[in-house]
């Protein structure tokens, strides 16, 4: 009766694996030969299953060439037993489509030591393509922000401080009526830069209070997306901005708009703090099993009386930037939170009147 009901059970479960729209597959390890691919996979990776299962290396041929070596790695870990939930890669279909993959496999002991491969493939290109619309635009977005932010701060400031010496210079003139409208333009100026700091503050706060998603993200090109808006302005901040990689994709598992809020924030910083002329540069590297990202600029550098407490949560390493734009307060020590959700570290180089260089590693997994 159990054994009837064991096959029943296998009967069904294959009738819905030949029915779902996620390729399913059995994969013999002694035998280097795939047992079972159901309909889903020739619509997945326009091969037929006959192609495959006389030739499972055509699968391989078919990774994205930037991918392969990262499969390579992730299938012999699997043989050594670590299995990851969930694996993001991409296949190049008809030699010029790409496609993007999310895998999850299992490794099955079978009686008599036979081991399978086992698990679903699913086909997330439009998710993804989505995904890289939404980040591009939300990238293009923080950046213009932080780039109006000092653009508006910047003339405002000038404008209260201006004000104020008016002040004084008209106090021999006693005039009541011209000193109120001179200390309206001075207020008026300080609560225009309050709010649009506090905007800023605003949008950074409610991306870090969404829950952390991790994906497998070129980072390179992330970082490239940050830092466009902020080249093409450059000679209006009065800045020169410097990218340097090491390679031309570097791929690590991140929240990329919880990332990108932190890179967006030091280079943001590095503006406030490095005076017209300057020069703010920001690398990437990849170290193997860590990306290295550093944001340095040749500015005014942290005193080193801040540098203990600089990422505390209610530092007094508070300082206005050049052109009176305020600190945030909580910037730094919200930095260092999500990098630690990244399971990665922050730290930090600084001299007075020559700069600062701060370094972010995380794991590439």
């Amino acid at each position: 009766m159990h054994k009837d009901n064991a096959l029943g059970a296998l009967s069904f479960l294959e009738e819905v694996a030949e029915r779902t729209s996620q390729v399913v597959f059995g994969y013999d390890i002694a035998s280097n030969r795939f047992i079972y691919l159901n309909p889903s996979f020739e619509v997945v990776w326009n091969k037929t299953r006959e192609s495959v299962y006389a030739n499972p290396a055509v699968l391989l041929e078919a990774v994205h060439p930037e991918d392969k070596a990262f499969i390579r790695d992730t299938y012999q870990k699997l043989l050594m037993g670590t299995v990851k939930k969930e694996v993001e890669f991409r296949i190049v279909v008809a030699g010029k489509f790409v496609r993007w993959l999310y895998l999850s496999p299992l490794l099955l002991q079978q009686e008599g030591g036979q081991q399978l491969i086992a698990g679903f493939v699913e086909d997330r290109t439009i998710q993804r393509e989505n995904q890289a619309y939404v980040q591009k635009f939300a990238a293009r977005k923080n950046s213009l922000l932080e780039i109006l932010s000092h653009d508006l701060s910047g003339p405002l400031s000038n404008i209260q401080g201006l004000s104020s010496l008016l002040i004084k210079e008209l106090q021999e003139y006693n005039n009541p009526r011209l000193d109120k409208l001179v200390e309206m333009v001075a207020s008026t100026s300080e609560r225009s830069i309050g709010m649009i700091r506090e905007f800023v503050k605003q949008e950074f706060m409610e991306s870090v209070n969404v829950e952390l998603i991790r994906e497998r993200t070129d980072l390179v090109g992330m970082i490239k997306q940050v830092l466009s808006q902020y080249q093409a302005s450059g000679e209006d901040l009065g800045k020169t901005f410097n990218y340097v990689t090491s390679d031309d994709e570097i791929y690590a598992e991140v929240d990329e708009y919880k990332l990108n809020q932190v890179v967006n924030n030091l280079i943001s910083n590095a503006i406030k703090f490095t005076p017209d002329g300057g020069t703010i540069t920001i690398s990437i590297a990849d170290k193997q099993e860590n990306v290295l990202i550093t944001v340095a600029d040749n500015g005014i550098g942290i005193p080193a009386k801040y540098h203990q407490n600089l990422f505390e949560k209610f530092t007094k390493a508070k300082r206005t930037g050049l052109k009176g734009e305020p600190s945030l307060g909580l910037g730094m020590s919200l930095i260092k939170t999500i990098v630690e959700w990244h399971r990665g570290r922050i730290w930090f180089d600084s001299v007075e009147r020559k700069g600062s260089t701060f370094y972010i590693e995380l794991p590439k997994e």
